[in-house]
């Protein structure tokens, strides 16, 4: 990272708008910030961190970053210039402020805006500028912190360099030393490790204690199961604190328990057997006693029943007599149905007939169509003969009507073919209409669509003309813009090539400079090889008075090489280049004589004019196709017209014909259908009405016939009845049926007799067998005896049954609970080992085990590796800062108390060989280690974050506590990050820095706002 130029405006206390142009500031390597004491020289830092990070070091906010000083309508804003990850980047931010509105009076928040551009080659117009790459907060920041690959607070550690800060860092404790290793080297993710650790503990001693819980929940059960008398689970249960076994002693308990249960329900087996012994004993016993109380039950009502039989012995035979005579007169009972029936028929039949006569009356008296030729009224009064000829003659005429009403029905269905011939006959005549309407706009359709087929063949002809115009201005307009980059490059290229022709002319004209200062200075060259004694190579003389003495700043035959070899580069360069250029005009010349005297616009607009006349050519020609199709169409529609024409004018034709057919029939049906109508609406009319008086006249034939056959029947049916009565010896039917009983009466005294007989039989047979008279001899039984003995032996078993369900029951559930246990041993083993495994990882990483010797935390192990790096890399500045005395050393022993080890900081003294705190360092000496210190983690930092290269440093005052000696060896430390390309900015007030650094800026601070200005050593 190399910072170009600053820009701030209203920022801090800068009322106006200024500017650092870091190039020339920094271009010796080392330059000085300086200026009274709260001019603004950290607000310089300030801005570089706002600008990065949209925030400052330190406590000060965004919002407090506006100038007291500044106008109202100038806004806050910085910009920044820099080389990030070889981009050149600028950044602009304003925070969020207040500004006078634009319209009215007062003032409104201006929100914050962020700019992120990049310096492109092409920013869009084809010539170089800055590109907009993002206006975001969120995307810029990420961009920034990504190519920088440090968040805000490593960056002002590592670039600003505090002062301050270090100095604390080098004498503070652990917990100072941690609290800012772990803002540099974000070890939260060893931090979320031990917290995941110490979850994952309380994780597993919650379910081995879950396990607990269940393990004695299981013995409470089995204790319960096994009942009062077994073992207790105390001594068996494991405690709480014992995490070893938790199982072994409850297994065996159990299994003690389940093998007492086993013996019970043996006992209760053998005692159920002898229970259920005595109850079937009892249930013999009582079912002998309730046999016998039966059959002595059974005798006693048998004779009961007896008596009462022969009670109604009298009744029974006069039933009997009674039931005789009744069926004696049934014979006379169905000629007296018979004759009831035929009386009621022959009623029924007159009644039916007078009331059909009655209707045919008031259907003649309606003076319905057809009474005249049936009769007139003498019709209803008439016989049966006269009545069947009246039906013959109406349903004559009937027969001639059914004749009449098809021609009725004729005359209506030509009526509506009439119709619809006139409407089809209509259509035609209307399509024959538009056919010669459209066939006489042909013609004018047709000279249109053949001019504009003219039109199309004529613009697909300009067509071909443009096309080969269009790719010769594309050819001239590539040459032309091929043209102006070249020259372009050759204008970028002409100022190299001759800065590299200088540089080998410079070159030249060195070595040839120190080729002369070499030669001059060969006698001292030479006398550096006499030796006392031994001749000289060039006089030949053993003594030598006087040899040559070496000036200062001799050159050697090495330094010779060196500016031979430098001066071939700086030539090989410039030739390389030189030809490039070469190279460059050679292919400008070429475009140049492709593209013409035109320029690349001109030739762009007219491409763009052709182009525009090429797209209407073209759009005209495509319509070459479809006018060609609407030809085509338009005369297949003549074809179909004509044809539609024709097709209408035979269709109106016929229709004619034939609607001239249809009337001549009409007229010939309708004089017949009037005849036969008379005077009704119509002949269906008409024939309805004598149909329904042909039903009327054959319904009064019907019932006087049924009349007559009715009153055949009734004489019939008193002839029978007479002879049955003689039959069945009644002097008359009347004598008959007052004996006569009714048929349910008949069969209920036969029914009653019936079971008399039968029960008396029944009783005979009770009293004759053996075994009830027997059982009638012997003593009444005692049932309830019997019953208790039962009931007794019944309670007896259901006990010992209910004994021997508890012990299965008590068997089954320690057996359950016997394999619940087993089971909770096998889940408990894996858990209990999981259990111990991340319980010691745990407190390993939180540095409370017995293990961990030095009680430090995974944090502070990381901390404390990083922590080696940063004071090996310190060391290598601090022994040259110090002449070779110090060196720093990281300690992993323990602080005082409780406090835990692993971020201590020794101080190594090479000339007493001892070593000691750093709080033991003077304040000049704390001063350069804690710089070496700074340095040292800038390096770490570096390396941790991705190796990208910091190319400028700031370091923030701590100057002035050092002596003459030591500011020496800091500046040669300093010289050295000079000598690795690096920029390094001091903010300091000590006089000497201003003489020993030329490059400088100062602000000045003043009643409207400071100000800044470079400076040079005569501004001191």
């Amino acid at each position: 990272m190399r910072l170009h130029r600053l820009t701030v405006s209203a920022f801090g206390p800068f009322a106006g708008s200024e500017s650092v142009d870091f190039d020339a500031l920094a271009a010796g390597g080392l330059f000085l910030l300086r200026g009274a004491t709260g001019a603004g020289k950290s607000s310089v830092l300030d801005a570089v961190c706002f600008a990065l990070y949209g925030d400052v070091p330190g406590t000060r906010r965004a919002n407090r970053l506006r100038s007291d000083h500044a106008e109202a309508r100038r806004l806050t804003e910085v910009r920044l210039e820099l080389t990030l990850g070889g981009r050149r980047l600028q950044i602009t931010r304003l925070p969020e402020q207040r500004r006078p509105k634009k319209v009215g009076t007062g003032t409104t928040v201006e929100r914050p805006q962020t700019l992120l551009r990049e310096w492109a080659a092409d920013a869009g117009d084809g010539t170089p500028g800055w590109r907009a790459v993002s206006k975001s907060h969120q995307e810029a920041g990420e961009e920034i912190h990504r190519l920088i690959g440090m968040n805000r607070e490593q960056f002002c550690q590592v670039v600003l360099l505090p002062q301050g800060d270090f100095a604390r860092f080098l004498k503070g404790d652990s917990e100072e030393r941690g609290k800012l290793l772990r803002r540099l080297f974000d070890t939260e993710r060893f931090q979320h490790v031990e917290g995941w650790l110490a979850e994952q503990r309380r994780v597993q001693e919650a379910a081995v204690q879950a396990g607990r819980r269940r393990l004695r929940d299981l013995a409470s059960k089995a204790e319960q199961a096994a009942g009062p008398g077994a073992e207790p689970a105390e001594g068996w249960v494991p405690a709480e604190d014992d995490a070893a076994d938790l199982t072994a002693g409850v297994l065996g308990w159990a299994a003690i328990l389940r093998s007492g249960a086993a013996e019970q329900f043996t006992v209760a087996g053998e005692a159920l057997a002898g229970a259920e012994e005595a109850q079937r004993a009892a249930q013999g016993e009582r079912a002998a006693a309730e046999e016998l109380a039966g059959r002595q039950h059974r005798h006693r009502q048998a004779l009961l029943q007896a008596d009462r039989l022969a009670a109604f012995e009298p009744e029974a035979a006069r039933d009997g007599r009674r039931l005789a005579a009744a069926q004696a007169a049934v014979g006379v009972e169905s000629a007296l149905r018979l004759h009831e029936g035929a009386a009621e028929a022959h009623r029924r039949a007159r009644e039916a007939e007078r009331r059909h006569r009655e209707v045919l009356a008031g259907e003649v008296l309606a003076g319905g169509a057809g009474s005249a030729a049936a009769g007139g009224p003498a019709l209803a009064d008439a016989g049966a003969a006269e009545l069947a000829e009246a039906e013959r003659g109406l349903r004559a005429g009937l027969v001639r009507l059914e004749a009449a009403g098809a021609e009725e029905r004729r005359c209506a269905e030509l009526a509506r073919e009439q119709r619809s011939l006139d409407e089809e006959r209509r259509r035609a005549d209307e399509l024959a209409e538009e056919a010669e309407d459209w066939l006489a706009e042909y013609d004018e359709r047709l000279g249109g669509l053949q001019e504009e087929q003219t039109r199309a063949r004529a613009a697909g002809v300009l067509v071909e003309q443009l096309d080969d115009r269009r790719v010769e201005l594309s050819t001239r307009l590539d040459a032309a813009r091929e043209r102006d980059g070249l020259r372009a490059e050759i204008a970028a290229a002409e100022p190299r090539a001759a800065a590299l022709r200088t540089a080998a002319l410079d070159a030249r004209e060195y070595g040839l400079g120190l080729r002369e200062r070499r030669l001059a200075g060969m006698a001292a060259e030479l006398a550096e090889q006499l030796r006392t004694g031994e001749a000289c190579r060039v006089c030949g003389s053993p003594e030598h008075p006087a040899p040559a003495e070496s000036a200062d700043g001799r050159v050697g035959a090495d330094d010779e090489e060196r500016a031979g070899r430098a001066q071939a580069v700086a030539e090989q360069a410039w030739t390389a280049a030189d030809q490039a250029l070469t190279a460059l005009r050679v292919r400008e010349a070429t475009a140049t004589g492709a593209a013409g005297p035109e320029g690349a616009d001109a030739l762009a607009q007219a491409l763009a004019e052709l182009d525009r006349e090429h797209r209407e050519a073209l759009h005209s020609a495509e319509a070459l196709g479809r006018v060609e199709q609407e030809i085509a169409r338009l005369s297949a529609d003549q074809d179909r017209r004509l044809a539609e024409l024709r097709e209408a004018r035979e269709r109106a034709a016929v229709r004619t014909d034939r609607l001239q057919a249809l009337q001549h029939e009409q007229h010939e049906l309708a004089a017949r259908v009037a005849a036969a109508r008379g005077e009704a609406a119509s002949v269906a009319a008409r024939a309805a009405a004598l149909e329904r008086l042909v039903e009327r006249v054959a319904a009064v034939a019907e019932a006087s016939r049924a009349c007559a056959q009715t009153l055949s029947r009734l004489g019939d049916a008193e002839g029978e009845l007479a002879g049955a009565a003689a039959a069945a010896g009644f002097p008359s039917p009347e004598e008959a049926l007052a004996v006569l009983l009714p048929r349910a009466e008949r069969e209920r005294l036969a029914a009653r007799l019936e079971r008399h007989r039968t029960e008396s039989a029944a009783v005979r047979h009770e009293l004759a067998l053996p075994d009830l008279a027997a059982a009638a001899a012997r003593p009444p039984v005692d049932l309830s005896a019997a019953a208790a003995a039962l009931g007794a032996a019944t309670d007896r078993l259901g006990r010992a049954h209910a004994a021997r369900s508890a012990a299965a029951e008590r068997c089954a559930a320690l057996a359950s609970i016997g394999r619940q246990l087993a089971g909770l041993a096998a889940e408990l083993a894996p858990a209990l080992a999981r259990y111990g495994r991340i319980n010691r990882l745990a407190a390993l990483a939180a540095g409370t085990s017995t293990e961990n010797r030095l009680r430090m935390r995974l944090e502070s192990y990381v901390l404390a590796a990083r922590l080696e790096q940063v004071a090996a890399a310190a060391s290598d500045r601090l022994v040259r800062m110090s002449g070779g005395r110090y060196t720093l050393v990281h300690s992993d022993d323990r602080g005082t108390g409780n406090k835990r080890s692993g971020l201590a900081l020794r101080v190594v003294d090479a000339w007493t060989g001892t070593e000691r705190d750093t709080a033991t360092l003077s304040g000049g000496e704390s001063f350069f280690a804690s710089l070496a210190l700074a340095l040292g983690l800038a390096d770490v930092v570096t390396d941790e974050a991705g190796g990208m290269p910091l190319d400028t440093l700031f370091i923030d005052e701590g100057f002035g506590t050092l002596d003459e000696q030591s500011l020496e060896e800091v500046m040669d430390v300093l010289d050295g990050l000079r000598e690795r390309d690096r920029a390094v900015g001091i903010v300091s007030h000590v006089a000497d820095l201003r003489t020993r650094i030329p490059a400088q800026l100062l602000v000045r601070k003043g009643r409207r706002g400071s100000t800044l200005a470079l400076a040079g050593r005569e501004d001191a």
